[in-house]
């Protein structure tokens, strides 16, 4: 019998990992879809997205993301995009998108893609 019970723990365990895998990947596909107006790199590779976690229990993916600047004149637009792209993912309950500015964004946080397609490689 416990043999039993730890058999399924392990099976739920497995299986939220596989969720989770999948919530995030989805994310992350969904993320590079996303572009500043005025910057043609996508936010991920901009390196604007602090944290994508899932939880599994409450099916909720949180997201913390920033702007390249405080007073982006684009960030309505780019945070109802990302949060667009989001909540259309399968399998989600609740999508918690926070906008943070710590720690501060460095054009250190872009991917090597971004800085060669902004000309800083």
């Amino acid at each position: 019998m416990e043999n039993e019970n730890i058999n399924k723990d392990i099976e739920k365990v497995e299986s939220d990992n596989r969720e989770s895998l999948r919530i995030t990947e989805k994310a992350i596909e969904l993320l590079r879809t996303v572009f500043d107006p005025e910057i043609p790199v996508n936010v991920y590779d901009l390196g604007l997205i602090y944290k994508i976690d899932y939880e599994a229990e409450k099916k909720t993916l949180h997201v913390d993301m920033t702007l390249t600047a405080p007073n982006c004149p684009a960030a309505d637009f780019i945070f109802e995009d990302v949060r667009q792209k989001l909540v259309s993912i399968d399998g989600l309950d609740a999508v918690d998108l926070r906008l943070v500015f710590e720690p501060v964004w460095s054009q250190d946080m872009m991917s090597d893609e971004a800085k060669l397609e902004l000309g800083f490689l």
